[in-house]
Parts: structure tokens; C-alpha cells; sequence
């Protein structure tokens, strides 16, 4: 036992035991390590989640997308003129419906997408390299179950719902 374990004591043992620590524990962890590895491309991973969802299914309204993400149309708007501002999306009004947009990537957005995938891909090696393929499969499909059962939409961090909240308001219950 070494001289850091013996003075955390039975407490962190305990709670390297407990299921929702260790979620929470990584979750962190892993959050913090791929937003360092989007900042030299200048995006975040709110960022990424909307531009991977926009490349799947390029040329919705805004509308439709916040629905599709599960986030407040305020916010989507808030996110698609941040990403207009550098380049990476635009907005074409439809024909049938002057008052709607439709949202597109653009090239630069593509090319960006590419590199930001690489991260992500990255990423994953680093953060699952002590699974192997099997057991890699197995933790994702066991993950994947958690979070239907919780009832998170696939493929849209929560954080992504959050508003900002004011700042005298704290943390405390």
C-alpha cells in the first residue's frame, strides 16, 4: 500500500467501488481531455456535437436541429451564429419558407470536421487503451443502455441543454 493510498483511507476505496462516482470520475476526466484536444482548432465540443450532427444531415432549419439536439432554440441560435461568425456555417433561406433558414457547412467547416474526428478518434484510443476490442465493444454497448435507460437523446451531450445561469446564483442547495 503506498503512503497515498494508506491517508485517502477506506473512503476512497469505497467510492472506487460505487458505479456513479466512477461515471462521474471519467466523465470529467474525459470531458476535460477532449475539449484540450479541440482548442487548438479553435472549437469546442459544443461545437463539434453541432457540426458532426450538421454533417449528418446537412441543410436544416434551425428549428430542426434544436429539435433533433434536444437544446433550446435560443441556444441553437446563440451556437449557429458563433459557428457563422468563423466561417463554418451558413444560412440560405429556403424557398418555400422565406422566414426559416436552412443551415449548411461550409468547406472550411468539412475540412475542420475532419480534423476534429481525428481528435475524437484519438481520444477514444487514449481513453479506452487498457480494454481491449471485445471488452471496448462491451463497455460501449453497456454505456449505451445506461443512457437510454436514463432517457438521453443518441448523440447529444447534456451539456449542450444547459442555460447559462446567472451569476449570483450558486451552486449550493
Amino acid at each position: 500500500m503506498t503512503a497515498r493510498q494508506a491517508s485517502t483511507g477506506g473512503a476512497s476505496s469505497r467510492l472506487s467501488h460505487q458505479g456513479g462516482f466512477l461515471l462521474s470520475q471519467l466523465g470529467s476526466h474525459s470531458a476535460e481531455r477532449f475539449a484540450e484536444r479541440l482548442r487548438p482548432l479553435g472549437i469546442g465540443p459544443r461545437h463539434y456535437g453541432l457540426l458532426s450532427h450538421l454533417a449528418a444531415a446537412d441543410g436544416q432549419s434551425q428549428q430542426q436541429l434544436a429539435d433533433a439536439m434536444g437544446i433550446h432554440r435560443n441556444q441553437m441560435v446563440g451556437l449557429i451564429d458563433d459557428l457563422e461568425g468563423r466561417g463554418l456555417v451558413e444560412r440560405r433561406r429556403y424557398q418555400s419558407d422565406r422566414r426559416a433558414h436552412a443551415i449548411h457547412l461550409t468547406p472550411a467547416a468539412r475540412d475542420l470536421l475532419a480534423k476534429a474526428q481525428q481528435a475524437a478518434g484519438e481520444h477514444e484510443a487514449e481513453l479506452l487503451a487498457a480494454l481491449d476490442e471485445p471488452e471496448r465493444r462491451q463497455l460501449i454497448a453497456l454505456l449505451g443502455r445506461i443512457a437510454e435507460h436514463a432517457g438521453l437523446p443518441p448523440g447529444v451531450h447534456p451539456g449542450l441543454r444547459r442555460t447559462r445561469r446567472p451569476e449570483h446564483q450558486c451552486d449550493a442547495p
